[in-house]
């Protein structure tokens, strides 16, 4: 199974309208392909764990790099794992009072992958998305 993280950048403002238009939309199509993972979104950046069959997760991806809502579109990490980090999750994404500038690994963007920087950077991606796994994992 493949477990692909990217990151984007927003082309214009998103509401909390558009956020649960996009998740609703994003459930939905994740469910009918045996997708799942985490969505992070901040000031302005996405970044997402997604995992499931390679190809579903590469056509999702596809799709993502031409949906206008993105833009900078850049894969972080890509793995092969054994087992999902998200099981149950057709696409987490954190409750409003979530701290998320508490997170290990948290920063403002992952801007410093594109190019040589992505070893020193990837264990603070890994712990970034860990935080946000479900209790008990």
């Amino acid at each position: 199974m493949l477990s692909l993280i990217y990151s984007s950048i927003a082309t214009r403002p998103l509401g909390d309208d558009d956020l649960a238009h996009l998740l609703e939309q994003s459930r939905r199509a994740n469910a009918e392909n045996d997708i799942t993972g985490v969505l992070l979104f901040r000031n302005g950046y996405f970044l997402q764990l997604l995992e499931g069959p390679d190809r579903a997760v590469r056509t999702k991806m596809e799709t993502i790099k031409h949906d206008d809502r993105h833009t900078k579109v850049t894969v972080l990490l890509e793995d092969v794992v054994e087992e999902r980090q998200f099981p149950e999750w057709t696409m987490g994404y954190p409750a409003e009072d979530t701290d998320v500038e508490q997170a290990p690994g948290y920063r403002t963007t992952f801007d410093d992958l594109d190019g040589g920087a992505q070893v020193a950077s990837l264990p603070a991606l890994r712990e970034l998305i860990r935080w946000f796994r479900p209790r008990g994992d």
